[in-house]
Protein backbone atom coordinates (compact mmCIF):
# COMPACT_ATOMS: atom_id res chain seq x y z
CA UNK A 1 0.00 0.00 0.00
CA UNK A 2 1.46 3.34 -0.70
CA UNK A 3 -1.17 5.51 0.39
CA UNK A 4 -0.47 7.77 3.97
CA UNK A 5 -0.80 5.99 7.53
CA UNK A 6 -3.73 7.24 9.75
CA UNK A 7 -1.17 9.80 11.66
CA UNK A 8 -0.69 11.97 8.15
CA UNK A 9 -5.01 13.16 8.54
CA UNK A 10 -5.30 15.64 10.76
CA UNK A 11 -9.32 16.80 11.38
CA UNK A 12 -10.06 20.78 12.13
CA UNK A 13 -10.03 21.74 15.63
CA UNK A 14 -13.35 22.56 17.57
CA UNK A 15 -11.51 24.71 19.95
CA UNK A 16 -11.54 28.30 19.62
CA UNK A 17 -12.77 30.07 15.69
CA UNK A 18 -9.37 29.69 14.24
CA UNK A 19 -9.88 27.46 11.64
CA UNK A 20 -12.52 25.89 12.77
CA UNK A 21 -14.68 22.93 11.53
CA UNK A 22 -18.01 24.54 10.76
CA UNK A 23 -20.06 21.07 10.97
CA UNK A 24 -18.63 20.81 15.08
CA UNK A 25 -20.05 23.46 17.80
CA UNK A 26 -17.23 25.89 18.60
CA UNK A 27 -16.22 25.11 21.92
CA UNK A 28 -14.27 28.11 24.22
CA UNK A 29 -10.82 28.49 24.16
CA UNK A 30 -8.61 30.29 26.70
CA UNK A 31 -5.26 31.70 26.66
CA UNK A 32 -2.52 32.85 29.03
CA UNK A 33 -1.49 36.79 29.36
CA UNK A 34 1.51 38.25 29.05
CA UNK A 35 3.35 39.15 32.09
CA UNK A 36 3.13 43.08 33.70
CA UNK A 37 5.35 45.58 34.39
CA UNK A 38 5.96 45.93 37.97
CA UNK A 39 3.96 49.04 39.48
CA UNK A 40 6.33 51.33 40.97
CA UNK A 41 5.09 49.93 44.69
CA UNK A 42 6.30 46.73 43.53
CA UNK A 43 9.99 47.72 43.03
CA UNK A 44 10.70 49.14 46.97
CA UNK A 45 12.63 46.20 48.73
CA UNK A 46 10.96 43.86 51.33
CA UNK A 47 10.94 43.32 54.69
CA UNK A 48 14.19 41.69 55.03
CA UNK A 49 16.53 45.36 54.27
CA UNK A 50 18.91 46.58 56.24
CA UNK A 51 18.05 49.49 58.56
CA UNK A 52 21.56 51.32 59.52
CA UNK A 53 21.43 51.60 63.49
CA UNK A 54 22.60 55.31 63.25
CA UNK A 55 19.39 56.21 61.68
CA UNK A 56 16.65 57.37 63.57
CA UNK A 57 13.41 59.60 63.28
CA UNK A 58 15.33 62.80 63.64
CA UNK A 59 18.63 62.05 61.94
CA UNK A 60 21.57 60.53 62.03
CA UNK A 61 22.96 60.07 65.72
CA UNK A 62 26.56 60.62 66.59
CA UNK A 63 29.32 62.96 65.97
CA UNK A 64 29.09 65.47 63.29
CA UNK A 65 30.77 64.35 60.32
CA UNK A 66 32.70 67.05 57.93
CA UNK A 67 33.65 66.97 54.41
CA UNK A 68 35.35 69.15 51.85
CA UNK A 69 33.43 70.63 49.59
CA UNK A 70 34.84 71.51 45.74
CA UNK A 71 36.65 74.71 44.77
CA UNK A 72 34.37 77.49 43.96
CA UNK A 73 34.26 79.65 40.89
CA UNK A 74 36.21 82.92 41.10
CA UNK A 75 33.50 85.87 41.10
CA UNK A 76 33.77 88.69 38.17
CA UNK A 77 35.37 90.99 40.49
CA UNK A 78 38.39 88.84 41.29
CA UNK A 79 39.53 88.97 37.50
CA UNK A 80 41.41 92.39 38.12
CA UNK A 81 45.06 93.21 37.72
CA UNK A 82 47.37 92.89 40.75
CA UNK A 83 49.04 95.73 42.36
CA UNK A 84 52.41 94.70 40.60
CA UNK A 85 50.64 95.30 37.22
CA UNK A 86 50.41 99.02 37.21
CA UNK A 87 53.60 101.29 36.12
CA UNK A 88 53.35 104.81 37.41
CA UNK A 89 56.39 106.07 36.02
CA UNK A 90 55.04 105.38 32.63
CA UNK A 91 51.60 107.84 33.04
CA UNK A 92 52.71 111.55 32.10
CA UNK A 93 51.16 114.50 33.92
CA UNK A 94 47.91 115.54 33.03
CA UNK A 95 49.01 119.28 31.76
CA UNK A 96 52.16 117.97 30.23
CA UNK A 97 52.18 118.68 26.46
CA UNK A 98 53.54 116.10 24.11
CA UNK A 99 53.26 114.94 20.68
CA UNK A 100 50.45 112.81 19.13
CA UNK A 101 51.03 109.06 18.47
CA UNK A 102 49.57 107.08 16.10
CA UNK A 103 49.29 103.50 15.86
CA UNK A 104 48.85 100.84 12.46
CA UNK A 105 45.46 100.17 12.31
CA UNK A 106 44.22 96.04 12.03
CA UNK A 107 44.55 94.95 8.59
CA UNK A 108 41.15 95.50 6.54
CA UNK A 109 38.65 92.10 6.39
CA UNK A 110 39.69 90.26 3.36
CA UNK A 111 36.82 90.67 0.83
CA UNK A 112 35.42 88.43 -1.85
CA UNK A 113 36.14 91.04 -4.66
CA UNK A 114 39.86 91.25 -3.24
CA UNK A 115 41.06 88.37 -6.17
CA UNK A 116 39.99 90.39 -9.01
CA UNK A 117 42.36 92.19 -11.02
CA UNK A 118 42.08 95.86 -10.92
CA UNK A 119 41.44 97.95 -14.39
CA UNK A 120 44.86 98.86 -15.48
CA UNK A 121 45.78 94.59 -15.40
CA UNK A 122 43.34 94.66 -18.43
CA UNK A 123 44.50 95.17 -22.19
CA UNK A 124 43.70 94.50 -25.31
CA UNK A 125 45.53 92.62 -27.94
CA UNK A 126 47.61 93.87 -30.76
CA UNK A 127 45.71 94.12 -34.13
CA UNK A 128 49.57 94.35 -35.74
CA UNK A 129 50.45 90.95 -37.06
CA UNK A 130 48.78 87.35 -36.42
CA UNK A 131 48.08 88.12 -32.66
CA UNK A 132 44.30 87.47 -32.87
CA UNK A 133 42.74 84.40 -34.54
CA UNK A 134 39.19 85.88 -35.28
CA UNK A 135 39.96 89.53 -36.22
CA UNK A 136 41.73 90.56 -39.93
CA UNK A 137 45.75 90.98 -39.17
CA UNK A 138 47.55 94.26 -40.69
CA UNK A 139 51.00 93.98 -41.96
CA UNK A 140 53.50 94.65 -39.27
CA UNK A 141 57.23 95.47 -40.09
CA UNK A 142 60.22 95.61 -38.13
CA UNK A 143 63.98 97.17 -38.24
CA UNK A 144 66.73 95.25 -38.63
CA UNK A 145 69.87 95.32 -35.92
CA UNK A 146 72.28 97.08 -36.77
CA UNK A 147 74.99 95.89 -38.87
CA UNK A 148 78.60 95.41 -36.66
CA UNK A 149 80.53 95.07 -39.56
CA UNK A 150 80.54 97.51 -42.92
CA UNK A 151 78.26 100.91 -41.70
CA UNK A 152 79.80 104.00 -41.35
CA UNK A 153 81.13 104.07 -38.04
CA UNK A 154 82.98 100.46 -38.40
CA UNK A 155 87.00 100.53 -37.73
CA UNK A 156 88.98 99.34 -40.21
CA UNK A 157 91.86 99.33 -38.58
CA UNK A 158 90.30 96.02 -36.24
CA UNK A 159 90.72 93.97 -39.15
CA UNK A 160 93.51 91.59 -39.22
CA UNK A 161 96.11 92.43 -41.39
CA UNK A 162 98.34 89.94 -43.61
CA UNK A 163 100.07 88.55 -41.33
CA UNK A 164 97.31 87.41 -39.11
CA UNK A 165 96.87 84.78 -41.51
CA UNK A 166 98.43 80.97 -41.37
CA UNK A 167 99.93 79.50 -44.43
CA UNK A 168 97.95 76.30 -45.15
CA UNK A 169 99.89 72.83 -45.56
CA UNK A 170 101.55 71.76 -48.44
CA UNK A 171 99.77 68.36 -47.79
CA UNK A 172 96.32 69.89 -48.52
CA UNK A 173 96.87 70.70 -51.99
CA UNK A 174 99.88 68.64 -53.07
CA UNK A 175 100.82 65.19 -53.09
CA UNK A 176 101.94 64.18 -49.33
CA UNK A 177 105.49 64.30 -48.88
CA UNK A 178 107.37 61.64 -46.83
CA UNK A 179 107.44 61.98 -42.84
CA UNK A 180 110.97 61.12 -41.07
CA UNK A 181 111.21 60.73 -37.01
CA UNK A 182 113.58 59.91 -34.68
CA UNK A 183 113.81 57.09 -32.59
CA UNK A 184 114.48 56.83 -29.14
CA UNK A 185 117.87 56.25 -28.36
CA UNK A 186 119.03 52.56 -27.81
CA UNK A 187 120.94 51.24 -24.45
CA UNK A 188 124.50 50.79 -25.48
CA UNK A 189 125.68 46.98 -26.26
CA UNK A 190 127.79 44.15 -24.40
CA UNK A 191 131.05 46.28 -23.31
CA UNK A 192 130.60 49.25 -24.60
CA UNK A 193 128.42 50.26 -21.98
CA UNK A 194 130.64 51.18 -19.38
CA UNK A 195 133.41 52.67 -21.89
CA UNK A 196 134.23 56.16 -21.86
CA UNK A 197 133.15 58.60 -24.61
CA UNK A 198 135.90 60.91 -27.06
CA UNK A 199 135.50 63.81 -24.75
CA UNK A 200 136.52 61.97 -21.54
CA UNK A 201 140.35 61.48 -23.13
CA UNK A 202 143.08 64.34 -22.69
CA UNK A 203 145.85 63.49 -24.53
CA UNK A 204 147.65 66.95 -24.05
CA UNK A 205 147.74 65.23 -20.20
CA UNK A 206 149.37 62.11 -21.04
CA UNK A 207 153.81 62.56 -20.41
CA UNK A 208 155.15 58.95 -21.04
CA UNK A 209 156.91 59.31 -24.48
CA UNK A 210 158.57 62.78 -23.64
CA UNK A 211 159.97 64.20 -21.07
CA UNK A 212 158.21 66.29 -18.32
CA UNK A 213 159.43 69.61 -16.41
CA UNK A 214 159.42 69.26 -12.47
CA UNK A 215 155.83 70.19 -10.90
CA UNK A 216 155.27 71.93 -7.58
CA UNK A 217 152.35 72.04 -5.55
CA UNK A 218 151.24 74.22 -2.02
CA UNK A 219 151.17 72.27 1.25
CA UNK A 220 148.35 72.34 3.66
CA UNK A 221 148.48 75.78 6.05
CA UNK A 222 149.30 75.17 9.34
CA UNK A 223 147.87 76.85 12.10
CA UNK A 224 149.98 79.14 14.56
CA UNK A 225 148.16 77.45 17.93
CA UNK A 226 148.65 73.82 16.94
CA UNK A 227 150.77 72.56 19.52
CA UNK A 228 154.01 70.52 17.82
CA UNK A 229 154.45 67.17 17.28
CA UNK A 230 157.10 65.58 20.34
CA UNK A 231 158.27 62.43 19.28
CA UNK A 232 160.48 60.15 21.58
CA UNK A 233 163.79 59.13 19.71
CA UNK A 234 165.64 56.68 21.34
CA UNK A 235 169.41 56.77 21.71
Amino acid sequence: VSGPGPGRYVLPSTVGFRKHDPTKQMNPAYSFGTKLEPLPRMKAPGSSYFIDSRVTRVGNSGAPVYSLQGKQKDLTFFHVPGPGTYANEKVRPVNELRAPVYTMGSRTRYRRCDPNPTPDRYSLHSMLGPNIPNKLSYPSYSITAQSKVGHYAYDWAKSPGPGQHDMPSVNIYLQRLPIYSLLARQPPIGKYKKSPGPGAHWPEKVTINYPKAPSYYMGIRHSEFVTPVVVDVKN
